[in-house]
């Protein structure tokens, strides 16, 4: 499964679910969390376990409200009754308690039902690594929440967060798992979503959190590697294998055929080379903050 793009769609809007596959996201969040009101709750809970999500198109997610919450419980259960690909947990902090959703969650399902791990606080990302071997299938960064929680404030640089972003990065390739890089909620402003887009993709992320429509094909333009990319890459491993040393004027050696290989690995994933997905244009209604 590619995570270049998860797209957020809040619980109580699941007539959204018919558009998602006019943007072609790789992955679709019902976000039961934060996009939806406590008095609400329980409303989109029985409306996520009724819906049909193979309307969506693309493999569907439900994010339910954290451990502690009256609603957690309840959500775990109607998400593995419904026809979700996963369940997305948020400000994970405990390994065990993952542990003991994800068993409780395929034995209720009867089947293989993916974790998707929120790390959002100080004490998650203390946790990453050991949140991460947990086994879950992948993990995003959630920049909003973590901020609120340690007490720190957005900049235009991003320098607030960057340790954190690496750490999560890190932990997901000790782990063997994709991570999704954090949220751009300055949802009309394209230029700095791909800004943050290519900082996450220069750091090892996979993909991006979506919280409108348009930001898709943006993600889907970062992560997937261009035909100018392949190109090069694929000029790399045909240079590595006749012995030259220098291409396009840059020294090749072992790491650099690593690096290659992996351009021409993504390329080969669902969307392709090149292929962005369709253009942003901002139609439909924003799907919610992911925070």
């Amino acid at each position: 499964m590619s995570f270049r793009s998860l797209l957020f769609v809040p619980g109580h809007r699941l007539e959204l679910l018919a558009k998602v596959p006019r943007w072609k996201p790789d992955v679709v969040v019902v976000d039961l969390e934060d996009a939806v009101a406590e008095a609400q709750k329980d409303a989109a809970r029985q409306a996520m376990a009724e819906a049909d999500l193979g309307s969506a198109g693309s493999p569907v997610f439900v994010r339910v409200n954290p451990p502690g919450t009256p609603w957690h419980d309840l959500d775990v259960a109607a998400c593995g009754q419904s026809a979700a690909a996963g369940l997305v947990f948020p400000k994970a902090e405990d390994a065990d308690v993952v542990r003991a959703v994800g068993d409780r969650l395929n034995g209720e399902a009867g089947r293989e039902v993916g974790l998707l791990l929120g790390i959002e606080s100080a004490a998650g990302l203390a946790r990453a690594r050991e949140l991460l071997a947990a086994g879950a299938v992948a993990a995003y960064f959630g920049a909003e929440d973590y901020l609120a929680d340690i007490g720190g404030r957005h900049s235009a640089t991003g320098l607030e967060v960057l340790y954190a972003r690496s750490e999560v990065v890190v932990a997901g390739r000790l782990a063997g798992l994709p991570v999704i890089d954090q949220a751009v909620v300055a949802v009309e402003d394209d230029a700095a979503f791909t800004a943050d887009a290519e900082q996450g993709r220069d750091l090892g992320y996979a993909g991006k959190i979506c919280v409108h429509p348009r930001q898709v094909a943006l993600a889907h333009a970062t992560f997937t590697p261009s035909a100018a990319e392949v190109a090069a890459a694929r000029r790399v491993l045909e240079a590595a294998a006749s012995g030259v040393a220098v291409v396009d004027g840059r020294m090749v050696d072992a790491v650099h055929t690593r690096l290659a290989r992996q351009v021409i690995e993504r390329a080969g994933r669902p969307g392709g080379a090149g292929d962005a997905g369709d253009a942003p244009d901002g139609a439909g209604v924003s799907p919610g903050e992911a925070r």
